[in-house]
Formats: structure tokens, sequence, C-alpha cells
């Protein structure tokens, strides 16, 4: 289910995204206008974004061209819904219960959401102190530096995408460098924030064993990330691309066999991470 919000909640009062509010804010609070941000969509869903049932909120826009993208619809910020936070998060108050009976939260995630780091890190404020809700944010780290240690006190789990070692692979894969995510990667091991790392395993394109043993050794040299998640490549989005007009090259790749996921799998367990 990925459905669009629309604004058909009454604006309530905005609270300050990873901020602690005092009186005089919580006075003024009437007056301040609400948060607003571009929306993809919405999602209920059970495994992927974090533990447990969570209601994810995909925003509009990313940096990234990443040639197996599975919504390359939500590169484009203007392509999404302008919806303010407090749409959203009466939108996700409807499953709290259903949301922590299964052990659940919220994800914010994308497109890239540290390209809204003021909407986004309303959702989490909001999410976690209105609604009591475990946080995650899913990201490509590329945007790192955009994302306050306010708006990343805010948050349970970073969903790190670490798209590949080798630098060269990393560019042709994204259309950017790599440095920007491992710099935020060791912020975050800095803070002591919890990361699930994310590797999508490519044939012949981020399948070397070099590679994997490259983003294995990271993580590992980390001492935050619990888990990482070795991702099939698969071309379920291949239709988005060609209604968009767009050239999908990965085409003719095949997804890797279950020998190819576990080898890449056993490579991150190798060095003491717990891998899926």
């Amino acid at each position: 289910m990925a459905v669009l919000l629309s604004p058909e909640f009454p604006v309530g009062r905005p609270a300050r995204a990873g901020g602690d509010e005092d009186a005089s804010t919580l006075a003024g609070a009437a007056t301040r206008r609400p948060i607003v941000g571009s929306v993809h969509s919405w999602d209920l869903s059970t495994g992927v974004d974090g533990p447990g049932t969570r209601f994810v909120t995909f925003l509009s826009g990313c940096p990234l061209t990443c040639l197996y993208c599975h919504n390359p619809d939500t590169w484009r910020m203007r392509n999404g819904k302008r919806t303010t936070a407090d749409d959203v998060v009466a939108e996700a108050a409807k499953y709290t219960t259903f949301i922590r009976a299964a052990g659940g939260g919220a994800t914010v995630s994308g497109g890239e959401p540290l390209l809204q780091p003021v909407f986004a890190g309303e959702l989490l404020h909001r999410y976690k102190h209105e609604l009591g809700l475990h946080t995650a944010l899913d990201t490509s780290g590329f945007l790192g530096t955009r994302a306050t240690d306010a708006l990343l006190r805010d948050v349970d789990l970073v969903l790190l995408d670490i798209k590949s070692w080798d630098r060269d692979t990393y560019k042709k894969v994204t259309g950017r460098p790599l440095q920007p995510t491992l710099d935020f990667a060791r912020r975050l091991a800095d803070l002591g924030k919890e990361v699930h790392v994310r590797f999508v395993l490519v044939p012949d394109l981020t399948d070397d064993p070099a590679n994997i043993e490259g983003v294995a050794s990271f993580a590992a040299s980390l001492g935050n990330v619990s888990r990482v998640d070795v991702l099939p490549f698969h071309k379920l989005g291949e239709g988005k691309w060609q209604a968009l007009g767009m050239n999908f090259s990965l085409h003719d790749t095949p997804s890797p066999t279950a020998g190819q996921v576990a080898a890449a799998r056993e490579a991150f367990t190798a060095h003491g991470l717990y891998a899926v």
C-alpha cells in the first residue's frame, strides 16, 4: 500500500524539530506557520523499513540517481504533494495502537529525506515525542551534514545505504561521490547511534568480492552496526523508468543467485556482523 496524503486534517501546532520547548515557545506556538514538505506517499510496511510494522513516510527529492532505483518517481521534489507535518502526523496517529502492538515504529524515507531536513526533523520529533513511536531515518548519508545533532537525537535507528566501497563503482551507481556517506557513518558511530547498513548486491556491478569486503570491513570498524541487509538486485521498478521515459540501463542484468547472496552475507558475518 502506498497512498498519497492529502491535507484533509486541521492544521495544529507544529513542534520544533529536534529541540526542547520552553514556556515562551509554547505560548507562541499558535502563531507559527505549519511546517510543509513535499511528500511522495506513505505506507504501512513490515520487515523492510526497520523493526516491526512501521508507518513509513516517503519524501520527494533525491540527489542520487541510482541505476537500480525502484522509485525514480521520487527523484524530483516538485513531483511530490505539498503537505503539512500536521497532516502526516495525524495520519500516523490512526495506527499507533497497532504499530506499538506489532513492535514497530515510524520511518522517514525517500527519495532522500535529508534533502528536506527541517520537515524530516519535524516528523521524527513528533513521531517520537507526540506519538511515542520508535523512529528510523532511511538515508544514503550523502547529505548527512544537513542532519543536525538535534535531528539525530530524535532518531532511534539509521538505515544507511552503503552502495559500494569502490569509489568508481559508487559514482557509476549513484552519480555521486562516496566520501560524504562514509563521513556520516563515522559521525553516527561517534554519537553511538544504532545503524542498519544496507547493501544492494548487483551482479557485475557491486558483487566483486573486494568491493563487498570493503563495505564489510568498514561497517565492522564502526562499532554501532547491529545489522546488515544484503538486498538482492531486482527489476520491479523498471516499469516506472519506462513510464517516465527513462532508460533502465540494467535491463539485461540478472538478479543474483541464492549462492551469490549467501556468499555476500558470509563476507559480513566473517567480520562479526549480523547479516540477513
